[in-house]
């Protein structure tokens, strides 16, 4: 079966991150426009970068494309770069929102 390898895990990163904030974290984190403004910031850096390591005239990063959904966009970036990328810098944002909220509020006790 084609895009499990890495297709599967991409998205359940993606799927398991938003569970975190919505079931879990509660921190409201989507709702603030400098989170989808920093989201901005790091597509715009990961996309030259990415571009760069996996381009198919000269790839860096060489990707089996069975394990992926065969989908490349822009630079000949794998889809499922963004999602992982995506999960990565956003569960690590709701952490550290959670601890500033956490410290917040011992401030307050």
């Amino acid at each position: 079966m084609t895009g499990l390898g890495y297709t599967v895990p991409a998205v359940l990163a993606v799927i398991a991150v938003c569970a975190m904030e919505l079931v879990v974290l509660h921190t409201g984190l989507f709702r603030r426009p400098a989170y989808w403004i920093s989201m901005v910031i790091v597509t715009g850096f990961q996309i030259p970068v990415d571009g760069w390591l996996t381009k198919l005239s000269a790839p860096i990063v060489i990707y089996d494309e069975k394990h992926t959904s065969g989908i490349r966009f822009p630079f000949d970036i794998p889809v499922e770069d963004f999602l992982f990328g995506w999960a990565m810098v956003t569960a690590v944002l709701l952490l550290w929102e959670r601890q500033r909220l956490r410290a917040q509020r011992r401030d307050v006790s």
